[in-house]
């Protein structure tokens, strides 16, 4: 039969024994740098195991610290177990002698460092690849500003240097900077702005400085801007995110615990990191321009919440502060009881009685808060005799006494009852929340009641005269400053948000909307539409 098949196809079995070899042969050999058409088509999954293992010392060393400390703990098996890792390492330390341990050679005079283009650097979006789209081993032009993948000869970022004659890169994690197609490392302290920028950081005598600054920064197209006073972009339809940011970077505390990574490094939260990275971006005093863009945040945000706050859709800031700081607290927290920042700033306590109808029993527990709904009373239904509705106006006073413990309100849901409220702790930071939205069967109205509030020494005691006196030796002060104000104009559906924040260093106010930030008059604060507010409590 083989015989039969040799003849009726006229190649015999050697022959095609030595086509086949031909063919292994030429597909294991290299393709040169440049002959091929389309040079990123064969590359769609290269990238360099050399820059992977140098990510990846940092876990490595971890790792082995903590092996080291759990030996500590245990008798002579333990030793054994270690003398048979050594030898484990050893081992991997002989075979890695081959492929992957390549030296990189060091040098400081580099002549590609003038092509360097500070204008184009943009380390605000997500670490991908340009070209393949994955996050491994990923390195930044810095003569253009593009993302690509690994440095070896089969990589994106080898093809481009190539290709577009751009020699100079950086690792976006191990911030390293290589010289390519040359393939060395550029150790030049003139790049160390570029590694400022790309991740910022702070020292803890730097942090306690922060809010007695008073000096402005220059972007590299010559605007000025104020570190913690950047505009922030608005991606589409996220000003609801904005506006939250701009407003929890007044709280000091939680400015000063994210602004140290050291804090949060135990926290395995994408959303945790993202929000610290921001948070450096926006008090760093060393960008390359005056914004920030919150992409990577928002990518975060989408996939904390399951898309529940996604980029195109607008949102309301109220729902979205308290899902961000409880989301926060959950991730932040060691264990199940234990406390976080966020809880340490915003977490006040309520007394709550329930009475129901035809029940002469009441129900008295205590509640957690982070945030204090107020109802607005209800606009005027008809128009004055200038045919024009009449815009009423209400003063804190009055709608705080909902939480002084005597003022009755009802519910009907889940039952039929009447509740009051008592504040018996007050938080440090105290967040009001303006209930201006309702939606009925057919559409979404808005209550444009204006609400009269100070600005400075709001003595919490006047509004709520129930408010429990701090224990003796403990100097507890009952008096708030507002520090941040969000507000809505516009209708229902197609308004946009903006913020009032304070600079605590001259006591300044600026009115922030997404990239715009402009001073204005204390005054100005007044006569918004009041959506949100944060009070800060003063130090005795």
């Amino acid at each position: 039969m083989k015989g039969e098949r040799e003849v009726k196809s006229g190649v015999s079995e050697e022959e095609r024994e030595v086509k086949r070899k031909r063919v292994m042969e030429r597909s294991d050999s290299p393709p040169p740098p440049l002959g091929f058409n389309n040079p990123l088509l064969p590359l769609a999954n290269a990238y360099d195991d050399d820059d992977e293992e140098e990510e990846n010392e940092l876990k490595k060393s971890q790792a082995r610290g903590n092996g080291v400390a759990k030996r500590e703990g245990n008798g002579n098996k333990v030793k054994g177990e270690a003398q048979e890792e050594v030898d484990d390492d050893e081992d991997d330390a002989s075979k890695g002698k081959g492929k992957h341990s390549r030296h990189v050679e060091v040098r400081r005079d580099c002549p590609y460092l003038d092509t360097v283009n500070r204008q184009v650097l943009d380390f605000d979006f997500e670490r991908f690849c340009s070209v393949s789209l994955s996050n491994l081993n990923v390195y930044a032009c810095l003569v253009c500003g593009k993302y690509f993948q690994g440095r070896s000869q089969k990589s994106h970022a080898y093809t481009h240097s190539l290709e577009a004659g751009h020699h100079v890169y950086i690792n976006l994690l191990t911030e390293k900077v290589y010289c390519l197609p040359d393939s060395y490392e550029i150790n030049d302290p003139s790049l160390d702005d570029i590694r400022h920028v790309l991740n910022p950081r702070f020292s803890r005598a730097q942090v306690d400085e922060l809010d007695k600054n008073r000096q402005w920064s220059r972007a590299l197209d010559g605007s000025d801007y104020l570190p913690g006073m950047v505009g922030l972009n608005n991606i589409q339809k996220t000003e609801f995110v904005n506006v939250t940011i701009q407003s929890l970077m007044r709280v000091t505390p939680l400015r000063n615990f994210f602004l140290i990574p050291e804090n949060y490094q135990h926290c395995k939260s994408p959303l945790v990191h993202r929000f610290g990275e921001l948070t450096r971006k926006i008090w760093h005093a060393r960008n390359f321009k005056g914004q920030v863009s919150p992409h990577e945040f928002l990518q975060a945000v989408m996939k904390a919440s399951k898309k529940r706050f996604r980029i195109g859709q607008q949102s309301d800031p109220v729902e979205f502060m308290s899902w961000l700081l409880n989301t926060l607290h959950m991730d932040l927290r060691t264990s199940k009881d234990a406390s976080s920042i966020i809880h340490k700033c915003f977490q006040g306590e309520l007394e709550v009685v329930k009475e129901y109808q035809g029940n002469e029993n009441k129900e008295i527990s205590r509640m957690p808060f982070l945030m204090l709904g107020l109802d607005l009373p209800p606009p005027p239904l008809f128009k004055d005799v200038m045919e024009k509705n009449i815009i009423p106006q209400v003063a804190l006073f009055d709608l705080l006494k909902k939480f002084d413990g005597e003022t009755v309100t009802e519910v009907v849901r889940p039952k039929l009852a009447r509740m009051r409220y008592r504040v018996i702790k007050s938080p440090r930071y105290l967040m009001f929340h303006m209930v201006r939205f309702k939606k009925n069967n057919f559409f979404k109205e808005k209550n444009p009641t204006l609400v009269n509030f100070p600005v400075k020494d709001m003595e919490l005691r006047d509004y709520i005269p129930s408010l429990p006196r701090a224990p003796e030796g403990e100097n507890v002060c009952s008096k708030y400053n507002l520090i941040a104000n969000i507000v809505h104009d516009g209708k229902p559906e197609d308004g946009y948000f903006r913020v009032f924040v304070q600079r605590k260093s001259q006591e300044l106010w600026y009115e922030m909307q997404d990239l715009h930030v402009a001073e204005t008059l204390p005054q100005m604060v007044e006569l918004s539409e009041a959506y949100m507010q944060i009070y800060e409590q003063q130090e005795e």
